[in-house]
């Protein structure tokens, strides 16, 4: 069942059931209160990543409170994503970019990864959850990507699962078509990993393809910013490989 995207959606951490009321919490009740300044009686869709998707209706039983009175459930939950992205931190905004479109092309783990290169960094890792979670309202996702801490590049090739392909976006790959990089990539378990605007240096480009899990590929003839790399990436592996195939 396909999201209704003409109304507002919530994310809430309790359980949702039918029959049930939830106390909206003060940043909600602002949003719906004075920002979309719902009605008595408004829809509105709830989510918290575990039990679907459930219609409720706005209900203000005082002035300074608004409760949610959960209806029915609209859409199950679906099976997680399962494509994990890893990019290294840039700066806000275009970070705070690159993480939403990571959210709308199904990444299912978020890491930031420390690289030689590096340019940003990540003061405030809940400013960063809840841009994914807002993310995850507007799009239409069910399932809010799941937030990991930061490692190093080296610390997290070590510790790798040896079943999850890893595939890295190189601008020194021999070829420029990445679909012919992708085709021998068999797992189901898929990574992407994206570097920093000075790119991998070069003793991580020779680590990443020392190991048997990690897949190099192009993104065609043209150099692009890290955070266009990033949705072009997961275009191109939702198509060939993953769950547009």
């Amino acid at each position: 069942m396909r999201a209704n995207y003409r109304l507002q959606r919530l994310f809430v951490e309790a359980q949702l059931k039918g029959d049930e009321d939830l106390p909206a919490s003060k940043d909600q009740f602002h949003y719906l209160a004075h920002v979309l300044r719902a009605e008595q009686g408004s829809d509105v869709l709830l989510f918290n990543g575990r039990d679907g998707e459930w219609l409720a209706e706005v209900d203000f039983p005082t002035r300074k409170k608004i409760t949610l009175k959960i209806k029915e459930q609209v859409r199950p939950q679906p099976a997680p994503c399962d494509l994990h992205y890893l990019f290294a931190p840039l700066k806000v905004g275009r970070m705070d970019y690159m993480v939403q479109k990571a959210v709308e092309m199904g990444a299912g783990v978020i890491q930031p990864v420390m690289t030689q290169h590096v340019q940003g960094k990540i003061n405030n890792y809940e400013r960063l959850a809840a841009n994914i979670t807002e993310a995850a309202e507007q799009c239409g996702v069910l399932a809010v990507p799941e937030l990991r801490q930061g490692e190093k590049l080296n610390e997290i090739l070590d510790s790798w699962p040896a079943d999850r392909a890893l595939i890295f976006c190189d601008e020194a790959a021999e070829t420029q078509n990445p679909l012919k990089a992708l085709k021998p990539v068999r797992s189901e378990k898929l990574a992407l990993i994206i570097g920093p605007e000075g790119g991998f240096s070069d003793e991580e480009r020779a680590l990443l393809r020392s190991k048997d899990f990690v897949t190099p590929i192009p993104l065609g003839p043209r150099i692009l910013r890290a955070d266009t790399a990033a949705v072009a990436a997961m275009a191109v592996i939702q198509a060939a490989i993953g769950d547009w195939y």
